[in-house]
């Protein structure tokens, strides 16, 4: 059975993706980014990874063509999907610190990347579903989507569009089990991890527990395995721990 990772090209996504070729190397892994040709420039051509363009800030559902259709047919469905695209910060963005950084742009861009790219993406999936086997579904979220955890503030955007993505997740786990049992959807938090993403933020994360993109893939790998259906609708940290919603 096929694992669907989105936002391959990112540092946890290739992790992850190189994980699970490495873990099952007789299933495919089909690979979401927007530069397909930027991800085999930093991966290679493993054997059963294939790449396909979609950007989750585009707002456009990811096409199902044949050529896709015949390849979920073919391995019997969708056993994994893991959404790792995300947003924090870029050349037109940066987290706010204050309310007066706050803008509508920035606040439509973390909410179309971090939150409604993952809805369009399993609405497009969902009818790849349906088997005995448990079909795990998997958003990567963030412990600062948490609003009973947030004591800092800041960083308007993210953290809105995080827990935004946290109650997709809750409602796709009352719905999902209803037309595609069996399945447990969950928001994970992956931890501090060394990337991109965070390196503007090196200062801060001195103080902080670091992983490295492989540790991270390999905690992730180590949770979504372990999920069984009663784990539906949970909100989990990397350590395998619940996190508050």
């Amino acid at each position: 059975m096929a694992a669907i990772i989105a936002g391959i090209s990112g540092a946890i996504g290739q992790a992850l993706a190189l994980k699970y070729l490495d873990e099952f190397p007789e299933q495919p892994v089909i690979g979401l980014c927007r530069n397909p040709d930027k991800a085999t420039e930093a991966m290679g051509k493993p054997p059963g990874l294939q790449l396909r363009p979609w950007d989750a800030e585009s707002a456009v559902p990811l096409e199902v063509d044949d050529e896709l259709a015949q390849t979920l047919a073919d391995s019997g469905g969708i056993h994994r999907l893991v959404y790792a695209a995300g947003l924090l910060h870029d050349d037109r963005m940066f987290p706010e610190k204050r309310l007066e950084d706050l803008t509508a742009d920035n606040l439509a861009r973390a909410f179309q990347v971090n939150c409604v790219g993952f809805g369009l993406l399993v609405q497009a999936l969902s009818p790849w579903f349906r088997g005995p086997q448990l079909t795990r579904v998997a958003a990567i979220s963030a412990k600062v989507g948490s609003i009973s955890d947030n004591h800092l503030g800041g960083w308007y955007a993210y953290r809105c569009s995080k827990a935004a993505l946290n109650m997709l997740v809750k409602n796709l786990s009352v719905e999902l089990p209803r037309r595609y049992r069996p399945v447990a959807c969950v928001a994970l938090h992956p931890g501090t991890t060394r990337s991109g993403l965070s390196e503007p933020f090196s200062q801060s994360l001195a103080n902080l527990t670091v992983h490295e993109p492989e540790g991270t893939a390999d905690n992730l790998f180590r949770v979504i395995e372990a999920l069984q259906e009663h784990d539906n609708g949970r909100f989990i940290s990397w350590d395998g721990s619940d996190l508050p919603w």
